[in-house]
């Protein structure tokens, strides 16, 4: 049997994981199973075994790409005032919740309300881990605006920082349960804005 080099078994990986993203995001978390994912990358047994142990471990690296990518946007540009581009990330947040359909909203959800990640939430690392680096990112974000005196921040930018989070989570876990219709997605979110610019000041030049 010829070897297979790393860079192959690399990019297979992130072939299967773009496959498993896209029956997670048609099926949600709950209804997604190995067999799904094997054939929507068309692949045998053996070989998705091969990379991942488990639909808990898929799950995790889907979460990862998606963080990924949700954590690039906070590589602020000097160039580029910084409240506008935290309130372009906060449009993004908006239509995925809203569309849960073409986004991982409720796979999410589904794995953060099932039985097996409550009752073995030390199994999963990686959760405590993106909610860190997370709380980092947008801190430093909130830190680098004081610093180009953009920001003249109100309560801590750690604090804030985890504000923004939960109020995220919250309403991605509320959306999913009760419907955009009842959650108002547009309307809480534009309530947090609101308060994040009186907690942030950001000047009055920058706000537009």
């Amino acid at each position: 049997m010829p070897k297979v080099s790393e860079a192959y078994k690399k990019e297979k990986k992130k072939k299967l994981i773009q496959a498993a993203k896209t029956v997670f995001i048609r099926k949600g978390y709950v209804q997604t199973s190995m067999q799904d994912i094997m054939n929507e990358a068309g692949i045998s047994r053996g070989a998705m075994y091969s990379y991942f142990d488990n639909i808990d471990h898929l799950f995790m690296e889907v979460l990862k790409e998606d963080d990924y990518d949700n954590m690039q946007f906070f590589e602020a540009s000097d160039d580029e005032l910084l409240w506008p581009q935290l309130k372009q990330w906060f449009e993004m947040q908006q239509e995925a919740i809203e569309n849960t359909h073409q986004s991982l909203v409720q796979a999410k959800a589904e794995f953060f309300l099932s039985s097996n990640y409550v009752k073995h939430a030390e199994d999963f690392p990686y959760i405590s881990q993106r909610y860190n680096e997370m709380t980092r990112l947008i801190e430093e974000v909130l830190n680098w605006g004081v610093y180009k005196k953009e920001f003249q921040l109100q309560q801590p930018a750690d604090t804030i920082a985890r504000y923004i989070i939960s109020f995220i989570n919250g309403l991605m876990l509320d959306t999913f349960q009760l419907g955009n219709e009842q959650t108002k997605v547009k309307e809480q979110l534009s309530i947090l804005l609101f308060s994040l610019e009186n907690i942030v000041c950001p000047h009055a030049a920058d706000k537009e």
